[in-house]
């Protein structure tokens, strides 16, 4: 029974976090976000208290059931294990058990030095390197990156068919295109643990996760914990070789012992044990002349404690969670060249982020607030020191005032919880015009195009011909001889007021301007209000 519920929770939560980083339309976000917020790692970052509190509270009760059961990085690997002990990768493809794992000496000088390197990294600001070894992010990057473009593909595929069919229940979305040194890492990621699960089950977990470290020492604590009644055990070896933490050691003539600090309380010892001598309880069996008697009471204590397990733990897991974009087109008359990003001094962070510096210093570079971008605003970087990290970039969309989505997901708090009235009055950075790139003055035209996007009114046009004047009353344009110039005859360019600007994006990405923007936006280190 506690291998059965172990699973059921282990497989929500892990179907919960790979649909949060799958779907692009947002709407499961305000149902499971909270299954994001309550990864450990997360918590710590955002100094969430609250939830770090409970999940070390609940791994000092029963252990490390967060790995086996929360972790999406833990649950992965299960399963990598489980397809290991196919029958077709067996030696003895008759045995009933595979004679899988055997008991391998804690690497504790290594796990050590991980977790160690891991928080200097993290001090330090070198982000590149400790995201590599985060569990959580690591997974988020390799659902994002390898799973996403298929997802939206399918999706793709059925909006097609549903058209064809005057339905309207899907529609299209445009593939996000992730660089590639991003691919490159999750799909090495994806390999390096795929290997490891499938030879020795969890090697990852317990020997380099920072995470199944710290959780580790207080695993071994833990109030509720696998027991062996040692009056009934025969010594018979099968707990040990279908334990996939490999934390089991059977000897004749010495009691089995348990390294509780990398048991995730899986339940595979207690289902295979041919004598039903392991049980998850609170105290140890304790041998006594009554024999047999004791045993029998012991199990029914175990029972007891099992219902009470799936209460506390209920009520932990109860208590825990507590647009079409704009586009410049032509009709589709002619073939509209593709906007090239320009080189900015400084990267635009989210609104909510607060700073390039706490961006750097929060993000664990998951991806989930990438995946979840409905305008495409948010890409990697690929910087050194920023190595994965969102930035946003205008042209495939641009940052509007009414999406909050992304401070909504980030479970880190890299990128704070902002409100729509808020957004508006945020100043992630400031809009530049590049004067030899305005169509008004390359090809004698009238735009406008940006201060008539503009959302808060930021750029006004203004007459090339600086002898125009207009009317303050009526608001109509004359000459150098007064004589009355309609409006629509005149180029005009643009002025941008950088204390109203919000940098935003939207004059950039509805720049017609080719393959450079006329305008464009420089981000700012630190956000103000406006």
């Amino acid at each position: 029974m506690l291998k059965l519920i172990r699973k059921i929770l282990a497989v929500v939560f892990w179907l919960g976090i790979t649909l949060l980083f799958l779907d692009f339309t947002g709407t499961l976000a305000h149902h499971i976000g909270w299954m994001a917020k309550v990864q450990f790692l997360p918590s710590v970052l955002a100094l969430n208290i609250g939830v770090v509190l409970l999940l070390l509270f609940i791994t000092l009760l029963f252990g490390r059931i967060y790995c086996s059961v929360i972790c999406p990085l833990g649950v992965l690997q299960d399963f990598f294990a489980w397809i290991g002990k196919w029958k077709v990768f067996r030696k003895n493809k008759k045995a009933k058990f595979a004679n899988k794992y055997s008991h391998s000496k804690p690497k504790t000088w290594l796990r050590v030095t991980v977790l160690v390197l891991f928080i200097v990294m993290l001090v330090a600001g070198f982000n590149a390197g400790a995201v590599l070894l985060a569990p959580y992010s690591s997974y988020g990057r390799m659902v994002a990156t390898m799973l996403q473009p298929i997802y939206i593909n399918i999706n793709n595929v059925l909006a097609q068919w549903a058209e064809a069919n005057d339905s309207y229940q899907f529609y299209e979305v445009e593939p996000r295109n992730n660089p590639a040194v991003l691919l490159v890492v999750a799909a090495v990621t994806a390999l390096i643990l795929f290997v490891l699960a499938f030879r020795n089950g969890r090697t990852y977990c317990n020997t380099i996760c920072p995470v199944g470290t710290v959780l580790g020492a207080m695993a071994k604590l833990s109030f509720f914990k696998m027991r062996v009644d040692e009056d009934k055990c025969i010594k018979c070896g099968l707990c040990e070789n279908n334990c996939k933490a490999s934390c089991i050691k059977v000897e004749k003539d010495k009691p089995v012992s348990f390294d509780y600090s990398r048991c995730v309380t899986c339940g595979n010892c207690q289902t295979v044990c041919s004598k039903n001598v392991i049980s998850y309880r609170f105290r140890p069996v304790r041998a006594t002349s009554e024999g047999n008697a004791t045993s029998e009471q012991s199990a029914n204590k175990a029972d007891v404690s099992r219902r009470k397990f799936l209460a506390i733990t209920g009520t932990a897991v109860a208590a825990a969670t507590m647009n079409a974009q704009e586009k410049t087109t032509d009709g589709g008359l002619a073939v509209i060249e593709d906007k090239q990003v320009p080189e900015r001094k400084t990267p635009i962070t989210p609104p909510g982020s607060l700073s390039a510096r706490n961006l750097q210093q929060h993000c664990t570079a998951c991806q989930l607030c990438i995946a979840n971008c409905p305008n495409h605003v948010l890409r990697p970087s690929q910087s050194l020191d920023r190595f994965m990290q969102p930035e946003m970039q205008y042209d495939k969309g641009y940052c509007r005032p009414e999406c909050t989505r992304c401070s909504t997901l980030c479970p880190t708090g890299a990128i704070r919880p902002i409100t729509k009235e808020e957004k508006p009055l945020i100043q992630i950075g400031h809009a530049v015009w590049v004067k030899k790139n305005c169509i008004p003055l390359t090809d004698e035209k009238t735009c406008g195009n940006c201060a008539k996007h503009c959302p808060v009114k930021a750029i006004q046009m203004v007459p090339v011909d600086k002898s125009m004047k207009q009317d303050p009353d009526t608001g109509e344009w004359r000459d150098a001889d007064d004589n009355r110039v309609r409006e629509r005859d005149i180029l005009m360019i643009p002025v941008v007021d950088t204390e109203k600007c919000i940098g935003c994006g939207s004059c950039e990405n509805l720049c017609p301007a080719r393959p450079f923007s006329a305008i464009y936006v420089e981000g700012h280190d630190t956000h103000k209000e406006v």
